[in-house]
């Protein structure tokens, strides 16, 4: 059974995206051990601080690593992700790593008519960067639009076209995190390119 840990991409108290992850955890949970982590105790990034990594940090980035997969799910803000998502990106970046390879798998909510459309646009460009360099399952996106109506009392999906889409989606990702896995040998040197690269670089 695949261990997989899946990111509540904000900080707020009540969010769909959380109950989309809860929901992806009871409903794939003989399939999956699926760990949910909260971000809301990461602290302001500041690049100064580097290689004194908060212990919340410490903590995201090993459960990270020892994982065969990630789960992200993000609401849209002005087109993009959170800010407190974009915070922990940025400390995992600063000679981490763990995200190097990592099979990952993005999914989104947002009150609006198109759920995270372009929000998870932007995550697949963010987690291109060279310090993060994820393997982000591609030609993949799972919306849930008008979120605040997509669960019923119970917290499932209420349209059953959703979850023959998500089931698909997530065998899909079982599939791609036991490939990419696999494809381990290059994983150290990326990591070295990856704590090599420099914007400052000419």
């Amino acid at each position: 059974m695949k261990n997989i840990v899946a990111i509540v991409g904000t900080n707020s108290k009540k969010s769909t995206n959380r109950q989309l992850l809860q929901y992806i955890q009871r409903h794939f949970a003989e399939s999956a051990n699926i760990e949910l982590i909260e971000i809301n105790d990461v602290p302001l990034f500041t690049k100064f601080n580097r290689g004194k990594y908060p212990e919340s940090v410490l903590t995201i980035s090993q459960k990270i690593e020892a994982a065969d997969g990630v789960i992200i799910s993000s609401p849209e803000y002005d087109h993009a992700i959170t800010a407190s998502l974009m915070n922990l990106l940025e400390w995992l970046s600063l000679g981490l790593y763990s995200l190097v390879d990592k099979p990952v798998m993005l999914t989104g909510a947002s009150y609006g008519r198109l759920g995270s459309l372009r929000a998870q646009g932007h995550l697949r460009q963010i987690l291109d960067a060279p310090e993060l360099k994820a393997r982000v399952m591609p030609n993949s996106e799972f919306l849930v639009g008008n979120s605040l109506g997509a669960f019923d009392k119970n917290g499932d999906l209420k349209d059953p076209a959703l979850v023959k889409q998500l089931n698909a989606l997530f065998e899909d990702f079982i599939y791609f995190a036991e490939i990419t896995n696999k494809l381990s040998k290059a994983r150290q040197g990326n990591i070295e390119a990856a704590k090599a690269f420099s914007w400052n670089k000419e």
